[in-house]
């Protein structure tokens, strides 16, 4: 059958539900067809999966002319999908199509959801198009007979592939990739992104470093103008001093009616304990909505979650609270209007959430932004510009993570064993492993087999033997179980399941949360106040609770930062105010409605100090009962912050011993002393250069410590340390120790052991992120430094002052202090 009469096929299909064609789909059936890879950019709803799915049929019925007869046994194609939520809107995408046609296609699932029935089907037969995460296809590659599996696999389809890029699942891919692309050499691999600025290096990461295989790839880009519409609510009376601390809950009635008016909304919050809070006093607020609002978080029950879903396609729910477990490419038509409470620290994830409404090509996307504080209304306005320019953040991918290598390696000795020779240009192909030497190479090999250098007196770390022809093979059924248990490289505190004390499944929360609680307290969950009964067998046990007030749990992934993008933008919008001559005068390029809405806090800012222009970096010192305040301006985001807040601190006491506390947000970060700190002397000496800058850094954050925690990770993937069968996971503080004393071993007897320099290199690169803290010291150095010596805190300098009295102060007592503190403040 030629190109023509199998567009044909799909051309009539299209006509059939009365939709036509876009050309990027074209585009893509025709390069597909043609037998090239590549990365497919088009916007949220705009048919991406019809894009690739029906190019991969398209294929099969080029190769096969009684295509409507029951197909040959086996896996055709494979879908790799980073969130398991997306795999039924996927399944029914793909079977709607081939149903439709006339092609007796299964379509299967395999992630953690899946039952182990299901699995064992599934392998006796595998369905003609499977539909995965990153980890169950490690779980594939480590199961005898894999080959036969893979071999006649003609695509892979990487599904948000942004979502990977910048993580150590997408490294997990790579590998996975460079093995697929020798079994099955005529497969296609794909991958489809719809917000992400570094495509091109993107499609590089996907395909490998090999020039053959880049040479015969596309980037397809879709050229749909996808409408967003972005709505800012702003309050009624705007405080002078802002701070987080209400997490916009005072905006309740603004945010009622926009429900009301809508189909279905949903509410994003940025942590899953905001969005028990919004939740709770939504319902408090407006009992009406008593059976029509639901609660939707990674922590909540499978059955939960999918009920949530459907209930939102049956149009059967006017308002989900959510996280970004909601973020991606679930297809929910009847959703009219999202918002966005307090900033979402990114503008791709910004972008993504407006997708969720009008998730259909050529529907408008509305999305409200509800700031938390007024200060966040600067996030607004950066946002609506990057909306209005296209601007999307680059990810950033990661090179050498030679964690996942020894697991993947053992993936492969688990499964059929490998030749050492065999495997080595696999892996150098791929872009992560690029520059690997055949000496790093070695060592890897030795590790696996022998546990290193310092570990080879200890058979446990021994895993991987070496058979007489050179193949290198698991043989221990114990460590092949273990191995296979801890499979991924998403690695979290230990989680405990939360049950009702008559039985009755609630969802799982961190141990590090319950670890805090007595038996008796009360927390908020799954939108019920419970009371802790005790905690038993990783299982915590308890009992609803009519107390009002309760605490709200906290989850280790909570803590976010700007993206360099967002914080650029930010400051463009700062900028662009200090440029007015004065806020309501006659304007040089005009402001945008939420910055004019700031005007109380700018005239009270400029009053106090000034707000910084392009060229000036703002350092404010003040005095207080607390002691000698310094705040520091640079607008890049916490992480960067905690890193030059450390960083400065110690350079200060190099000149004069004095003590810190160190207090940071996305905005800038304060040094408070009892002793004043002499500013001239910090100018004089020149303390933001960026010479000495990795050495001072180790010093003054203690990198060691850092090293230390973002080992245990390491150690976990590598398989150093066993975090336990599923119903007897081992307790994170024993993790901790057990991974600590490994990483003092490492450190005191080999020194150059791979997984211990990885640690501080993965601490300086992606924690601390040192590329952006050279980038922002290269700023400041450029700008005219402005001290200003204030009598008071100013509006800037507020929001940072209370989230360090956060710490110390119950949210009740917090709340009373603040008040009297702005009180005070406004009468000057």
């Amino acid at each position: 059958m030629n190109r023509k009469d199998l567009f044909n096929i799909a051309e009539t299909w299209f006509n059939k539900q009365s939709w036509k064609p876009f050309p990027f789909q074209k585009e893509t059936w025709n390069a597909f067809l043609q037998g090239k890879h590549g990365l497919l950019n088009a916007p949220t709803g705009s048919g991406k999966t019809y894009a690739l799915w029906i190019a991969i049929v398209l294929q099969y019925i080029k190769n096969t002319p009684d295509y409507q007869k029951k197909p040959a046994k086996g896996l055709k194609a494979i879908w790799i999908t980073p969130l398991r939520s997306l795999s039924v809107e996927i399944k029914q995408s793909t079977e709607r199509f081939v149903q439709e046609i006339g092609i007796p296609f299964t379509i299967g699932i395999r992630s953690g959801d899946t039952s182990q029935k299901e699995r064992a089907a599934q392998k006796r037969n595998m369905p003609d198009l499977l539909i995965t995460t990153p980890e169950s296809l490690q779980l594939l590659l480590a199961s005898k007979g894999y080959d036969k599996t893979f071999k006649n696999v003609i695509a892979v389809v990487n599904d948000e592939w942004h979502e990977l890029i910048g993580s150590k699942r997408g490294v997990q891919m790579e590998l996975a990739l460079s093995r697929l692309k020798t079994i099955s050499p005529a497969i296609r691999i794909w991958g489809i992104s719809a917000t992400i600025g570094n495509l091109s290096q993107a499609r590089e990461v996907l395909l490998g470093s090999h020039a053959d295989t880049l040479q015969n790839s596309v980037l397809v880009k879709a050229n749909i103008k996808k409408k967003i519409t972005v709505r800012s609510i702003i309050p009624k009376k705007m405080d002078t001093f802002p701070w987080r601390g209400h997490l916009g809950i005072h905006l309740l009635e603004d945010v009622f009616p926009i429900i009301q008016q809508s189909k279905t909304t949903l509410l994003f919050t940025n942590t899953r304990a905001q969005c028990e809070i919004w939740f709770q006093k939504l319902l408090e607020k407006y009992p009406e909505l008593a059976g029509e609002i639901a609660m939707h978080h990674g922590s909540i029950n499978k059955e939960t979650r999918l009920w949530v879903e459907q209930a939102i396609r049956n149009e059967t729910l006017k308002a989900v609270v959510c996280t970004s477990s909601l973020d991606l490419g679930v297809d929910f038509t009847p959703v009219e209007s999202i918002i966005q409470i307090g900033g979402p620290k990114g503008i791709a994830r910004f972008l993504q959430r407006a997708g969720r409404s009008g998730h259909q090509p050529g529907k408008e996307s509305i999305i409200y932004f509800l700031p938390t504080h007024a200060i966040e209304l600067i996030e607004a306005s950066a946002l609506q510009k990057a909306v209005k320019n296209n601007i999307v953040e680059d990810r950033i991918p990661y090179l050498n993570s030679f964690d996942v290598l020894v697991q993947y390696l053992i993936s492969l000795a688990v499964s059929d064993g490998f030749y050492p020779k065999t495997i080595f240009p696999e892996i150098k192909s791929t872009f992560c492993f690029q520059t690997i030497t055949e000496e790093q190479y070695v060592w890897i090999l030795n590790f696996i087999t022998k546990g290193s250098q310092s570990l080879n007196a200890y058979d446990e770390y021994k895993k991987v033997e070496i058979e007489s022809d050179g193949r290198f093979k698991v043989n221990s059924r114990a460590v092949a179980m273990r191995h296979r248990l801890q499979i991924g490289t998403i690695v979290s505190d230990a989680v405990l399941t939360v049950k009702y004390l008559k039985g009755g499944f609630l969802g799982s929360i961190e141990e590090w949360f319950v670890s805090k609680l007595s038996p008796g307290d009360v927390f908020t969950f799954a939108g019920r106040n419970l009371e802790l009964f005790r905690i038993k067998n990783m299982q915590v046990l308890v009992k609803k609770s009519k107390k009002k007030t309760a605490k709200v749990p906290s989850w280790m992934g909570g803590r976010m930062t700007f993206s360099a993008q967002m914080s650029t933008l930010l400051r463009e919008e700062l900028y662009s105010v200090s440029d007015q001559k004065s806020v309501n005068s006659v304007v040089i390029k005009p402001l945008s409605k939420e910055l004019k809405a700031l005007a109380p806090i700018f005239i009270k800012q400029r009053k106090e100090s000034i707000v910084p222009g392009p060229d000036q970096f703002l350092i404010e010192t003040f005095k207080s009962r607390e002691g000698y305040h310094a705040v520091f301006y640079p607008f890049e985001g916490r992480f960067v912050h905690e890193a030059l807040g450390s960083l400065l601190a110690y350079r200060i006491s190099l000149l004069t011993p004095i003590t810190f506390s160190i207090a940071f947000n996305d905005y800038g970060f304060e040094l408070l002393s009892d002793q004043e700190i002499d500013m001239q002397q910090v100018l004089d000496n020149n303390l933001f250069t960026k010479e000495y800058l990795n050495n001072d850094l180790q010093k003054s954050l203690n990198a060691t410590e850092m090293a230390r925690r973002k080992f245990r990770d390491i150690a976990v993937i590598a398989g150093l340390v066993f975090t336990g069968y599923p119903n007897k996971l081992i307790k994170s503080k024993h993790l901790q120790s057990s991974s600590q004393l490994l990483f003092s071993v490492f450190n005191d007897y080999e020194p150059d052991n791979l997984l211990l320099r990885q640690a501080f290199i993965e601490t300086f690169e992606h924690q601390l992120e040192e590329g952006r803290l050279i980038e922002a010291l290269e700023r400041i150095e450029s700008q005219n430094i402005v001290w200003k010596q204030c009598k008071n805190p100013t509006p800037f300098s507020f929001p940072i002052i209370t989230d360090r009295l956060r710490e110390k102060l119950s949210s009740e007592k917090l709340a009373d202090r603040i008040k009297r503190m702005t009180a005070q403040l406004e009468k000057l």
